[in-house]
C-alpha cells in the first residue's frame, strides 16, 4: 500500500477530509532550506565558486589514485596532474565560497579526502548530479550535455572513464599525447558544468526566487583560456616504475609455489577461465563442466586454489534460492561485500539473483576440492586489480593483458590469445600467490568465510604446526613437546569435549568420534577447525594436534597461508597398539583405529609437507619437535615453494 497521502486534500486529526484549493508551487519555493542556501552563495559571487573535477585509476577511493584534478576559478582553469604539488588549488579553494562537482558528494571528494585529508574545500557544496535529478534530467554528465545540445567536447567524443583510465597508462609508459587528451577531457568536464548548473537553475521556477537575474556560470566553468593545456613532461621515475613487482615482492621463494585461479560462470554451458601458476609462469584453458574443472585442478597438484565466485552465504542463511526462510531476515549481500562497497569497489550481492547459480557453483565446487584437501580461497579479481594497478579488463583485453606481464607474471596468456576470463584467472591465481606469502586481507565476519583481497605490505601470521596421523603414532606427544618450544597448544577433541559438555555427554574417545564423524558428515568440518583454532587467540606460534580429515589441512592452509606446516607422525602398528594400551583407552585399539573418523587420516600423509617415522625414543622425537620449531619460525618460506 502506498504511504503517500492523494494531492489536492487536507486531512483532519479525526480522519476526515477537508478540500482545499491548490495551487501549483514553483519548484524553488519547495527546496529544502539548505539547497536554497547553497544557490543562493553561488549566485552571488560566482566569481568565488569552484568547478572541480577528478581522473583516477579506477573507481574506488580507497585502492585507486587520483590522476588530474582540475579547476576553474576567478577566470582561470588550472590542472595538477598525478602527484603534482596543489599549492594552487590550496590557495584558490582557501578563497572559494562554493563547490560545483557533478557526482562529487559520491567521488570526487571522497578521493580528495584520502590523498589530501588536510585540503579544506568550501563548506557549500553543490553536487549538480542531484540538482539535475530535481529538475528532471537523469544520467551521467555526458548524458545530460546531449539533452541539453552543450558542445564543449570538439574531438573527446569517444572518451569516457574507461578511456581516461586507458590514456592514464598511456601516459606513465612515456605517451605524452595521451596526457594532453586526458587534461583536454577533465577540462571539457568542468566548463559544460556551468552550463548545466545554469539549465537546471532556471528550470526550478521563477527565477526571482533565487536569483534576481540569470547567472551566466558557464563564463566562470569555462574562462577564456579553457582550452590551452599547460605545458607537460615525462612522467616521473616514481610514475614510470609504478607498482612493485612480482619479484620484488615474492622473490625466488615463489620459485616452485603452484596456484590455480578460475574465473567461474554461472553455468557448465559457459566457459569458466583456468589458471595454473607455477611462480611467476602462467599457463590458461577455458574449461566447462565440473568435471573439467576439478581434474584439471587436481592434476596440477596445486598448494592452494583461488576462485572468482561467492563462496558462502550471508550469516543466517541456508541456501541461495528466494525461498530460503532467512531472506527476509538475513538478506542477500555478505558483510565482505558490503565492505568492499564501502570501499568504492562495485560488487553485486552473492544472492541477488542473477548471481545465485554462481553463487551456489562456486561453493559446490570449493566443498569438493577441500573434501580432497585442496585450500581454496574465494577472490575477487576486480578487487585485486585496483590493488595491484593493473588496468581492468573494461579498459580494454589488451591492457589487463599488459599489465599482468608488466606485474611480472609470465606464461602463454601474454601471446594475445587469452580471453578476459582467463586473464581474470590469472589474477585470481596471483590473489592466491598474495594469500600464500601473508600479503592479503580477508574480509569478512564470523559465520561467513572470507573474500581475499591482496594487500602490498605483510600482515603478521602466527607460525602454525599441524600434527595429523593415525591412532597411537604419537601426535599429541609431538604437539606437547612443540607446546614446549613454546607453541601454544590447541586440539580438535578439546572442542568435541566442549561440545560433549553442553549436551551432557561424557567426554570418551568413543562419544568424541562420534561425534566428529557427525559433525564431518553433516558440514561443519570447518566451523570444528575455527573452534579449535580460537582457543589459542592471537598467538604468535601455534600447534594444532588431531586433524583427521583432509578438509582440517585445506582449512588451515586458508587460514595461515605460507605460515603453516603440516606434519604427519607415522609408527608401525605393533608399536601403536603398545602405545594405545598403555594409554588405557576406554574402547579397544581396533574399534578406535577402525572408527569412521579415522578413516581418511591415511590421505593426510599425502598432503602433508612433513612425515616423521615415529618409530624410534622419546628423545628422537624431541629432537624432531626442536627442528621442526626453528624451521617453522625462521624458515616458514620454504613451505611456499612445496611440490
Amino acid at each position: 500500500m502506498s504511504r503517500s497521502l492523494p494531492t489536492g486534500r487536507a486531512y483532519r486529526r479525526d480522519g476526515g477530509v477537508r478540500r482545499t484549493p491548490t495551487r501549483p508551487a514553483s519548484r524553488s519555493a519547495l527546496l529544502p532550506a539548505r539547497l536554497r542556501n547553497q544557490l543562493a552563495v553561488c549566485a552571488r559571487r560566482p566569481e568565488r565558486v569552484l568547478f572541480l573535477d577528478i581522473e583516477t585509476t579506477g573507481l574506488s577511493h580507497h585502492y585507486d589514485d587520483i590522476t588530474v584534478i582540475g579547476w576553474s576559478f576567478d577566470g582561470r582553469a588550472q590542472t595538477a596532474i598525478g602527484g603534482q604539488d596543489i599549492r594552487a588549488l590550496r590557495e584558490d579553494a582557501a578563497r572559494a565560497e562554493a563547490l560545483v562537482t557533478f557526482n562529487g558528494i559520491r567521488f570526487d571528494t571522497k578521493f580528495i579526502g584520502r590523498r589530501y585529508p588536510d585540503l579544506r574545500l568550501p563548506e557549500v557544496h553543490v553536487d549538480l548530479m542531484y540538482l539535475c535529478r530535481r529538475v528532471g534530467l537523469t544520467g551521467g554528465q555526458k548524458a545530460i550535455e546531449r539533452t541539453l545540445n552543450l558542445d564543449f567536447r570538439g574531438g573527446l567524443e569517444e572518451v569516457d572513464g574507461a578511456a581516461a583510465v586507458v590514456l592514464w597508462h598511456r601516459y606513465v609508459r612515456g605517451d605524452l599525447d595521451a596526457l594532453r587528451k586526458l587534461i583536454r577531457y577533465n577540462r571539457a568536464d568542468i566548463a559544460a558544468m556551468g552550463a548545466i548548473f545554469e539549465e537546471a537553475a532556471s528550470r526550478l521556477g521563477p527565477r526571482c526566487d533565487l536569483f534576481i537575474e540569470r547567472v551566466p556560470f558557464r563564463e566562470w566553468s569555462a574562462p577564456a583560456g579553457w582550452r590551452v593545456l599547460p605545458a607537460v613532461s615525462s612522467p616521473p621515475p616514481e610514475l614510470a616504475e609504478g607498482s612493485p613487482r612480482f619479484a620484488d615482492l615474492f622473490g625466488a621463494a615463489a620459485d616452485g609455489l603452484r596456484i590455480v585461479g578460475i574465473d567461474l560462470t554461472g553455468s557448465e554451458k559457459r566457459g569458466s577461465g583456468w589458471c595454473f601458476m607455477r611462480g611467476d609462469e602462467a599457463s590458461v584453458a577455458t574449461l566447462f563442466s565440473d568435471e573439467d574443472l576439478i581434474a584439471k585442478t587436481l592434476e596440477s597438484r596445486p598448494r592452494l586454489v583461488s576462485i572468482d565466485s561467492p563462496l558462502s552465504l550471508p550469516a543466517g542463511r541456508v541456501s541461495t534460492g528466494d525461498d530460503d526462510p532467512g531472506r527476509a531476515r538475513f538478506g542477500i549481500m555478505r558483510e565482505c561485500e558490503r565492505e568492499l562497497k564501502r570501499r568504492g569497489v562495485n560488487v553485486y550481492p552473492c544472492l541477488i539473483r542473477s548471481m545465485q547459480k554462481l553463487t551456489a557453483r562456486g561453493m559446490n565446487l570449493a566443498r569438493a576440492l577441500r573434501e580432497r584437501g585442496v585450500p581454496v580461497i574465494e577472490s575477487y579479481p576486480g578487487a585485486a586489480q585496483d590493488i595491484m594497478r593493473i588496468p581492468r579488463k573494461g579498459a580494454g583485453v589488451e591492457w589487463l593483458r599488459a599489465g599482468l606481464r608488466e606485474f611480472g607474471v609470465s606464461g602463454d596468456y601474454a601471446r594475445g590469445e587469452a580471453t578476459h576470463d582467463e586473464l581474470d584467472a590469472v589474477t585470481s591465481a596471483l590473489v592466491g600467490v598474495f594469500h600464500m606469502a601473508g600479503m592479503s586481507e580477508a574480509l569478512g565476519t564470523t559465520g561467513e568465510a572470507p573474500l581475499i583481497v591482496p594487500q602490498l605490505r605483510r600482515r603478521s601470521v602466527p607460525a602454525v604446526v599441524g600434527v595429523s596421523g593415525p591412532i597411537a603414532a604419537g601426535k599429541t606427544t609431538l604437539a606437547r613437546a612443540l607446546e614446549r618450544e613454546g607453541f601454544a597448544y590447541t586440539r580438535f577433541s578439546l572442542v568435541l569435549d566442549e561440545m560433549l559438555a553442553e549436551d551432557g555427554r561424557q567426554p570418551t574417545r568413543a562419544n568424541r568420534q562420534t561425534l566428529g564423524e557427525r559433525l564431518n558428515r553433516s558440514g561443519r568440518q570447518r566451523e570444528l577447525g575455527e573452534r579449535t583454532v580460537a582457543r589459542v587467540g592471537a598467538a604468535p606460534k601455534i600447534v594444532v594436534d588431531g586433524l583427521r580429515f583432509p578438509d582440517d589441512h585445506a582449512y588451515l592452509v586458508e587460514r595461515f597461508g605460507v605460515r603453516f606446516r603440516h606434519v604427519h607422525i607415522e609408527a608401525d602398528e605393533n608399536t601403536r597398539r603398545v602405545r594405545y594400551k598403555e594409554c588405557e583407552g576406554d574402547i579397544g585399539f581396533d574399534s578406535a583405529a577402525e572408527a569412521p573418523v579415522e578413516e581418511r587420516v591415511h590421505e593426510l600423509r599425502t598432503l602433508a609437507d612433513d612425515v616423521f617415522d615415529n618409530g624410534g625414543g622419546m628423545r628422537d622425537l624431541e629432537d624432531h619437535a626442536a627442528r621442526l620449531a626453528s624451521d617453522v619460525v625462521e624458515g616458514s618460506a620454504l613451505c611456499l615453494s612445496r611440490s
